[in-house]
């Protein structure tokens, strides 16, 4: 089976200056695959624009009509962090809509697994506010459509950027059909994403937000992952993985303070890998989000296609040289909250 991917050159027309989140994460993302034939192996699936009823299952159309006006005036900000050029609409169609394609060709029996190389990202996005650098919810849309229009009961959503994704948590928290789960540094922006918000309720279908301190590892990371989400995961038995990966929680990255090095993302990859192949194989979909040192976010997606395409990935930056905090005792408290048995 082949590994899919997902890009459009209109994403660089989302222009937003002297900013993080700008169009050479694309491109050093897709000059770093080319250059290391990652490229040549994989299988471009054609982007396409979300409709207004597809944007519709995830957003007000207030929101929409916001972020298209404004572009349609030639851009400007919708917040501090958050800016619209004369394409921005238009980039973001197509970045919600290559992730449902992406979803599209997974389901369809087309790929084993996809990776939609989309921007701007979107996991910030709620479902009446852009926000964090993001226009539309790209992951939330192509979950909406994997219920609604595909007619799936179980989707999963697995976010590992190193900022808690508020806008996919708001619009899935109550509904039991859409697992999602967050790995995130707190606190951190949005500010978001404790696991004792007052709105969480206690159940084995809710959301899952793992709240990690500064400096927390790759041991304690990849302990959390295999403790708590990949039980939460398969208890769950999704008919879809959706993945928000971000690559901001590297050691580093300059936006943020977790201390992952690359093998981290090799064994999420691999975790993603095993579990959709147990519930739903041919159904993982990454998405991308954030990451903001340009080598670091380029060999991080170059490890996770690496790993679903059955490669070996030399690590460049290695381990990070900082202490790693212990959150032994985070990992206990959230297992007793979500009713996860972890072994002795």
């Amino acid at each position: 089976m082949s590994v899919g991917y997902v890009y459009d050159p209109i994403y660089l027309e989302h222009v937003t200056g002297n900013h993080p989140e700008s169009p050479a994460r694309l491109v050093a993302i897709m000059e770093h695959l080319q250059r290391t034939g990652l490229l040549a192996e994989m299988v471009q699936i054609p982007a396409m624009a979300a409709t207004l009823r597809d944007l519709n299952r995830a957003h007000s159309r207030r929101m929409i009509d916001l972020v298209e006006n404004l572009s349609g005036r030639g851009g400007g900000r919708i917040d501090l962090d958050t800016l619209v050029s004369r394409r921005s609409y238009e980039a973001a169609l197509y970045a919600a809509g290559g992730t449902i394609a992406a979803a599209h060709a997974c389901l369809d029996g087309q790929m084993e697994s996809a990776f939609a190389l989309v921007r701007p990202p979107g996991h910030h996005a709620t479902p009446r506010q852009s926000m964090g650098f993001c226009l539309f919810n790209n992951v939330a849309v192509a979950a909406q459509w994997a219920r609604q229009v595909a007619g799936l009961q179980r989707v999963c959503i697995v976010d590992f950027d190193v900022h808690h994704g508020n806008g996919t948590d708001d619009l899935f928290d109550a509904d039991r059909s859409v697992l999602y789960v967050s790995l995130h540094q707190y606190p951190l922006y949005p500010g978001t994403g404790d696991w004792r918000r007052p709105t969480h309720v206690r159940g084995p279908h809710n959301n899952l937000n793992i709240p990690l301190p500064a400096d927390t590892g790759d041991s304690g990371y990849c302990r959390a992952f295999d403790l708590l989400v990949k039980p939460a995961v398969r208890r769950f038995r999704p008919e879809m993985i959706l993945v928000s990966a971000g690559y901001d929680a590297h050691w580093l990255d300059p936006l943020a303070g977790l201390c992952l090095s690359l093998a981290t993302f090799r064994h999420l990859t691999e975790a993603l890998m095993e579990m959709s192949r147990e519930f739903c194989p041919g159904c993982l979909v990454f998405v991308l989000e954030g990451g903001y040192d340009l080598d670091v976010l380029s060999h991080g997606v170059g490890m996770t296609i690496a790993t679903l395409l059955g490669r070996d990935y030399v690590d460049p930056f290695g381990a990070s040289p900082r202490p790693e905090a212990s959150i032994d005792a985070l990992i206990q408290r959230q297992a007793a909250w979500h009713e996860i048995d972890i072994p002795d």
